[in-house]
């Protein structure tokens, strides 16, 4: 995660900076600073300081630029923040207030989807303090399906839907689920499969449901294109070949095509407004490729191997099935592969015991 971290005392600033180091050992990237300037015992800095910029200006940019925020403060301190810039469960940053002295992570902002319980957690870990976790599901033990989704890079379609399902749960209710691929190992509490009028959709598909559709993210979408291709062109392309898979763009993992096509304004244009990776192949990775794809003359005199896109997006998922094959449309080429999906829903400790 990308976190900004933020401390207001002396005490609470020389936490932060051991939280800082803990947690980018951990993997996620910090970026920690002091309210006021706080020397060390050698008079040198502790963390950079706001210096000019606000705590407003602070929290602003943070929201808008981080996944989590970390305030070494009081809660009222954090809370009052960043009430200004609260949206939404589904989209706002995770926010955790640990006191100076380590001693309690409290999660108080998106505790499921942002990973604000996650991040908690981690942030006791640290301090040798306690996590303070309030969501019901977890306070009952049971599994919330948009914490399930977060921490196992699955989205939701539609995911106001999440809160009914959770009250169920939380009730003593069973919730009941469908799926399209493999599911393995034992069921957590409350979840039992159901085909009729199921409240969970484990899917890739993008036809509408009553259900709270739950996405893998799995589909790599190969492209191919001309020289100068807009970035409308690949957007209508890409989107013809998902209809006619009948696939939500909710599930696709990112796009691939070939290293000589990877620097065309046009296909980064498309991959940034959609918030996709693009990996890119040499012709000779791509022909390595095994299995039987659409053959090109045209495209084998111009780059060396007789298809892009269906081989790109094999190369991508991993030698992954394609589900479906070269689709043309004003130039451009796609076509789109998936990666094996099995749905584990129980956590790992459930399983062993």
């Amino acid at each position: 995660m990308k976190l900004r971290i933020i401390a207001f005392t002396l005490r609470g600033t020389l936490l932060a900076r051991e939280l800082a180091a803990g947690l980018e050992q951990a993997g996620h990237a910090c970026d920690a600073r002091s309210f006021r300037p706080f020397p060390d015992e050698k008079g040198r800095p502790v963390l950079p300081a706001l210096e000019r910029e606000t705590l407003t200006r602070w929290t602003e940019a943070a929201f808008r630029e981080a996944e989590g925020l970390i305030f070494v403060s009081a809660c009222g301190i954090a809370v009052r923040a960043v009430a200004p810039y609260l949206r939404s469960k589904h989209t706002d940053p995770a926010v955790v207030a640990v006191d100076e002295g380590g001693r309690f992570a409290v999660a108080l902002l998106s505790g499921h989807t942002g990973g604000a319980n996650r991040l908690a957690q981690e942030v006791a870990s640290i301090a040798g303090g306690e996590a303070v976790i309030t969501t019901a599901t977890d306070r009952a033990g049971l599994v919330a399906i948009d914490d399930w989704a977060a921490k196992n890079g699955w989205r939701l379609d539609r995911p106001e839907k999440v809160k009914a399902v959770s009250a169920a749960l939380v009730a003593g209710k069973t919730v009941s689920f469908c799926s399209d691929f493999p599911v393995r190992g034992p069921l957590p509490r409350g979840y039992q499969p159901g085909e009729v009028s199921p409240a969970l959709w484990f899917t890739m598909s993008a036809a509408p449901s009553d259900a709270l559709k739950v996405l893998p993210s799995a589909l790599w979408v190969g492209i191919g294109c001309r020289r100068g291709a807009a970035e409308e062109q690949i957007a209508a392309a890409v989107d013809a070949a998902l209809a006619a898979g009948g696939l939500s763009p909710l599930a696709v993992a990112g796009a691939a095509t070939i290293d000589r096509k990877a620097g065309e304004p046009g296909l980064l244009a498309f991959c940034k407004e959609r918030g996709w990776p693009l990996r890119s192949f040499s012709g000779e990775a791509l022909a390595a490729v095994p299995g039987e794809f659409t053959p090109s003359a045209f495209v084998r005199e111009v780059t060396g191997v007789e298809n892009v896109c269906e081989r790109a997006a094999a190369a991508a998922s991993g030698g992954g099935k394609l589900l479906v094959r070269k689709t043309v449309l004003n130039g451009v080429t796609a076509a789109i592969a998936v990666r094996p999906v099995t749905v584990r829903l129980a956590p790992e400790k459930e399983e062993k015991e």
